[in-house]
């Protein structure tokens, strides 16, 4: 039957409008002789010509106003329960017509009874020969589409069943939920299944894909459900969260990529506001690094709480105006009326960032720029240093000076024990930070120190997905090598209500959760993605993971504390920490050592006074910077021992001392 009427489901709309239109004129002529014959006993009517020719008067009259009513209107695959309503009313009408014609020609055959049963049998068959060819259409696109498992039955996973019918991709064939209660009950005409019958349920209709249902699923829920899909190398994607499709930004038809923070974050916790708009309301407020991965969040999150102004300091032209345009959005879409001042200038122009400070009134300060990328850092020590090093420094002094009330620095869990530059020039900035506060200046500074971020500039996640993407290898630097991750919302929230809590110099440190084996991610993300790793157990697998060794300054575990002194705060997630440090007046002759270093570009001398500093620097590798190898090259083999210095030339630059911090009062 399906393939007779397959050319038909294919006509040109016209058409099939054409063809319904006749079909319902059969029967509404059927339903009047068969409610005439049910009720008469007696099946002669069929020969009565009077009888027909009111019939198909009655009949063409039902079908005229079927079309005012709308009921051709109405598409037959998109058809649901709403459309019983219109039926019915085309019914009704169409016995109003039987009735007004039985009078106005003299039928005493259409009594009440007959009148009740031509209702009910139009409503019968208009109804079901509409549903019956939406059931049609649904079975002539199923051998096109691929089955895919429903995983949440509850009204997120029905709508995303409806979804799916009137879609052209994809059959819905099962669903599973863990509620035992629907364990074997029908929803949508399907079978519930445990979790458990998962894998047979893929195998037996060859699921091309697992649906994930569950939007209100907390997410250490979610977490634990992808770690046991990710044992069945199919597909899974997921609908919104209930947050977006409540506010939106999504639809629930909308199949996503499994996000990794459902696979490796934490349910948010809600945010104390009062820390949240301490340093924020109705005040001026910088952001170094408004560009990059975190510096951009702090800039969303902080403009929703109400500044009366947000300066954006990066030194990236792109990345300046992306923010700046992604803001002006935000503030003209919203109720607040936040001045954004893009300012395109390096963190390294002492000079510049004076100038901005003395330009605008600024309260508080969040420092989120620095030089992350490890290799990169090692391959360029000497920009490295200036930049995160000395950037801070300026940045701070000008604070100080402009009597800025709140100073943040974003630091990371590299500045730990670094055995990288990256690392070291980090702890160096903190080092800064508390020997001003030290000072008792009337500046407030403090430091919070996470691990790495979800989805950030240089993150191993985007890398991953493009290799897998790709068809493999999947590059990891060593089997063992272990991180923290957090999302980048959860940070830059955590990182707004530390800085609230700072009286100064403390060392504010966010939970971040267990650390992940960068191995076991790799596979979670290969088999979540429908593929199987190829290794000694799977020869015949999709990828394969390669290692790669550890790259320039990389160690196999971070660590978020120097020194076991841990206290606890208001808020679960921030702990705060007060480390070793250097007085100004030591620090002082350091920096200027280490800025005529740079000034020579003597990277041999630069990495001894980071070993020498109280920062527990330790590398594990020789020099790799590309001009310090370059240049070494140069001068020969003789000269080619790891402490031999290049001689530069002289210049006449001096190097101007740093100024002395005195106390200042407002």
């Amino acid at each position: 039957m399906q393939n007779l009427l397959s050319p038909l489901l294919f006509l040109p709309r016209d058409i099939k409008r054409r063809v319904l239109v006749a079909v319902d004129g059969i029967i509404v002529v059927a339903s009047l002789h068969l409610a005439l014959m049910l009720h008469m006993g007696s099946l002669q009517l069929s020969r009565d010509t009077p009888l027909w020719v009111a019939s198909v008067s009655i009949a063409a009259a039902s079908l005229l106003l079927f079309k005012w009513l709308g009921l051709y209107r109405v598409v037959i695959r998109y058809m649901n329960h709403a459309t019983v309503p219109v039926v019915a009313v085309a019914v009704g009408v169409s016995s109003l017509v039987v009735l007004l014609a039985s009078r106005l020609t003299g039928l005493s055959l259409v009594t009440l009874p007959v009148l009740v049963s031509y209702a009910l049998l139009m409503l019968l068959g208009l109804g079901s020969v509409r549903f019956l060819l939406r059931e049609l259409y649904i079975l002539s696109q199923r051998r096109l589409r691929r089955p895919v498992v429903i995983y949440g039955a509850g009204a997120a996973g029905c709508e995303l069943f409806a979804a799916l019918r009137h879609g052209g991709e994809f059959e819905p064939v099962a669903f599973v939920d863990d509620w035992r209660g629907l364990d074997g009950a029908l929803v949508e005409g399907l079978r519930v299944h445990q979790p458990v019958a998962l894998a047979a349920l893929v195998e037996e209709y060859k699921a091309a894909m697992v649906l994930l249902a569950i939007p209100s699923a907390p997410r250490c829920r979610r977490r634990e459900i992808l770690r046991n899909l990710s044992a069945l190398s199919v597909p899974v994607k997921t609908i919104p969260g209930s947050a977006d499709v409540i506010a939106g930004r999504a639809q629930i038809s909308e199949l996503r990529d499994v996000a990794l923070e459902d696979l490796l974050g934490r349910d948010p916790v809600p945010p104390f506001p009062d820390l949240l708009e301490a340093n924020i309301r109705s005040k001026s407020v910088m952001v170094t690094g408004a560009g990059g991965s975190i510096g951009s969040e702090l800039c969303r999150q902080i403009i929703a709480l109400g500044p009366v102004r947000l300066l954006l300091v990066d030194n990236c032209e792109f990345a300046l105006y992306a923010i700046e345009q992604e803001l002006a959005n935000h503030t003209r879409a919203g109720r607040m009326g936040t001045e954004i001042k893009p300012l395109m200038i390096s963190v390294q122009s002492r000079e510049g960032l004076e100038t901005i400070f003395g330009a605008f009134e600024v309260h508080t300060v969040y420092h989120a720029a620095a030089y992350k990328h490890v290799p990169l850092v090692e391959y360029n020590l000497i920009e490295s240093i200036r930049n995160n090093v000395f950037g801070t420094l300026n940045l701070a002094r000008a604070a100080m000076t402009a009597r800025v009330e709140t100073f943040v620095v974003v630091s990371t869990d590299k500045a730990v024990r670094p055995t990288n530059v990256m690392g070291a020039s980090k702890r160096l900035a903190e080092l800064i930070c508390q020997a001003f506060a030290d000072t008792g200046c009337r500046t407030r500074f403090c430091m919070v120190r996470f691990g790495n971020v979800l989805g950030s500039s240089g993150s191993v996640v985007p890398l991953f997905h493009k290799q897998i993407e790709q068809g493999g290898p999947v590059q990891v630097t060593d089997p063992d090598i272990t991180r923290y991750f957090m999302t980048i919302p959860e940070a830059a929230q955590l990182v707004i209500q530390a800085g609230a809590m700072g009286r100064g110099g403390e060392v504010y440190v966010l939970d971040m959760g267990e650390p992940v084996r960068i191995q076991d991610l790799a596979v979670n993300m290969i088999r979540l993605s429908g593929l199987e790793v190829r290794d000694a157990d799977h020869p015949d697998g999709d990828i394969e993971i390669v290692y790669t060794g550890l790259r320039p300054g990389e160690k196999l575990y971070e660590e978020l504390l120097i020194g076991g002194e841990v206290e606890a705060t208001r808020h679960h997630r921030i702990s705060t920490s007060r480390e070793v440090y250097w007085t100004w007046d030591r620090l002082r002759p350091f920096l200027n050592e280490l800025e005529a270093v740079l000034a020579k570009f003597d990277h041999a001398r630069l990495r001894q006074l980071l070993v020498s500093a109280p920062l527990g620097y330790t590398p594990e590798d020789d020099i790799v910077d590309l001009i310090w190898n370059a240049r070494k090259q140069q001068a020969g083999p003789a000269q080619g021992s790891p402490g031999f210095i290049i001689p530069f030339p002289e210049t006449n630059t001096r190097v101007d001392p740093l100024i002395s911090i005195a106390r200042t009062e407002r």
